[in-house]
């Protein structure tokens, strides 16, 4: 694309690639990073958000430096955490998992966490860290169950996804909706702005919604 940096997503996540193109930005490639996304014996969440951020940057770094074409991009990654207190929640891959999870969050306040790392054309390094405070109704064994069923919950932070169903367990949030989906919009934008990446080249001929 004539005019505009080479832009890489460190993700192989379809709500992130969907965040990024309602801000106007399409990425030249997908750089999803296998790295292990366990939390540390004793770790909390907000260093854990930042730590496997790093992590996935570097991973796409690293395989970003042996193509040609994407060598010298803006690389931006991204992990997300959900934690009640100081306890991180699983990203819910099992019916069991997402059940405990739910049950948790019914009735509780929680924060999510979104750390985003950014890496520029010269490989220096840019993270931020975003938090949101969600309140969740209390859940009946028949809403858990249900959603359960729906399997929305699978791989995700915390056993559910906000931007479905469980969007109407929301009784409120403080702070960045996008960033509980996934990557916070305004930070996301904000820090690529910062570093040059011409963020508004895509708006021109954007398709309004």
């Amino acid at each position: 694309m004539l005019g505009r940096p080479k832009f890489v997503l460190a993700s192989g996540s379809p709500r992130r690639l969907s965040l990024l193109n309602q801000a106007g930005i399409e990425p030249d490639a997908l750089r999803p990073a296998d790295v292990d996304e366990t939390p540390k014996r004793g770790e909390l969440p907000r260093a854990c958000a930042n730590r496997l951020a790093r992590a996935k940057a570097d991973a796409a770094l690293k395989s970003v430096q042996l193509d040609d074409e994407l060598r010298g991009a803006f690389i931006l990654s991204a992990d997300t955490v959900v934690a009640v207190g100081r306890r991180i929640l699983p990203k819910a891959n099992l019916v069991d998992e997402a059940a405990q999870c739910l049950r948790l969050l019914s009735g509780r306040n929680h924060r999510v966490y979104t750390a985003i790392c950014l890496v520029t054309p010269r490989e220096a390094f840019r993270q931020r860290l975003v938090e949101t405070r969600v309140r969740f109704k209390r859940l009946s064994e028949d809403d858990i169950q249900a959603y359960i069923g729906s399997g929305e919950w699978r791989g995700k932070a915390g056993g559910y996804a906000v931007q479905g169903i469980a969007g109407s367990f929301v009784v409120k949030m403080v702070g960045s909706y996008s960033n509980v989906v996934g990557l916070p919009l305004y930070e996301t934008t904000t820090l690529l702005g910062g570093e040059g990446f011409p963020i508004r080249f895509g708006w021109l001929n954007a398709v309004g919604v």
